[in-house]
């Protein structure tokens, strides 16, 4: 489209930014609190809670005191919640059974939250890292990632979270064809409701450094993601992958991670106009945290900032840590 502008002084740009009722008027992206979700991290035990050193106001919960935060967030209006378990070293096997337990933390978080908050969505994360003595989300055969075997272990891991009642899996191993699997188990199982917000673009990214400290993996990787995750350097292979994850029955796609990957997601939005959504990860996060602790940003300004640049990328919405603060800041 081609703007038609009257010469100077005719047009004058600056008229639409006046005050604050025209600014309003001419606005083209909001943020609302109806776009974020909220990524929380569960531990063993009761009633306790842990700061995560490098996610400054981020801390991993007890599943009763994941369930009373579900509670706040229903309150301030978040549509949703995503469970990331913390895993001790010791628990951690080859065969990652614990993986598909209907006992494991993320399934006694999304029945705890179901009864203490049932309005809000219950989003879950899809991949074995949690539970890989190897820290990779996948299993490790003669040193590699192998893919087929990994994505039966994802099906039954899908499956055991949907009947704990999750709205909403969040496959983020990047293993090929686990999205057409995952599909057809829960169709095949009477789950035909359950959604998939598929992580369809994850990129093999530094900013993921603080997260693996969040949910114990830093120390368990060896070697690194890279055979799974994609390259930093591209761009089209993002367009196959989100075409694929949506031929397979994805209902929503997911680029990983956020800010720096914003071209990413105007060309996932304008390419296939499907429900499309970004998350804000740890790196960018602990970035933004770390600089408003220490006077350099205004820390409020520049969280808001950085969620609605999201929105003008294209997004439906946004995975973010600072969803809570957000939001009180949203409904005032």
């Amino acid at each position: 489209m081609t703007p038609i502008l009257a010469p100077f002084p005719a047009s004058r740009q600056r008229r639409m930014r006046q005050s604050p009722a025209l600014r309003a008027l001419a606005r083209q992206n909001t943020l609302t609190v109806d776009d974020l979700i909220w990524p929380v991290f569960v531990m063993d035990g009761r009633d306790d809670e842990t700061p995560v050193a490098s996610m400054p106001g981020v801390v991993r919960r007890t599943v009763d005191r994941v369930a009373k935060a579900a509670v706040e967030a229903q309150s301030l209006g978040i549509p949703a919640i995503c469970i990331f378990p913390y895993t001790a070293m010791a628990a951690r096997t080859e065969d990652c059974a614990m993986a598909w337990s209907p006992d494991n933390l993320t399934n006694q978080t999304i029945r705890a939250i179901k009864d203490a908050a049932p309005d809000i969505a219950v989003m879950t994360d899809i991949a074995l890292d949690p539970y890989n003595i190897n820290g990779h989300d996948g299993f490790v055969e003669n040193g590699e990632i192998v893919n087929d075997r990994t994505v039966d272990a994802l099906v039954k891991m899908a499956l055991a979270q949907a009947a704990a009642g999750a709205d909403i899996l969040g496959p983020s191993d990047m293993m090929d064809g686990r999205i057409g699997a995952i599909r057809a188990a829960l169709e095949s199982e009477g789950h035909q409701n359950v959604t998939i917000l598929s992580y369809a673009a994850k990129y093999a990214s530094a900013f993921y450094g603080p997260f693996r400290d969040a949910v114990g993996a830093s120390a368990a990787l060896t070697g690194d993601k890279k055979t799974y995750q994609m390259d930093p350097g591209n761009a089209d292979e993002a367009l196959r992958l989100v075409a694929r994850d949506l031929s397979e029955g994805a209902d929503m796609v997911m680029v990983k991670p956020g800010m720096p990957y914003l071209d990413i997601c105007r060309q996932v939005k304008d390419a296939f106009g499907v429900p499309t959504f970004a998350y804000q990860v740890s790196g960018e996060y602990a970035m933004l945290q770390a600089a408003a602790q220490n006077g350099w940003l205004d820390g409020d300004k520049v969280m808001l900032e950085s969620l609605l640049g999201f929105k003008r990328a294209g997004c439906d919405g946004i995975l973010t840590y600072f969803a809570p603060a957000a939001a009180r800041l949203l409904q005032g």
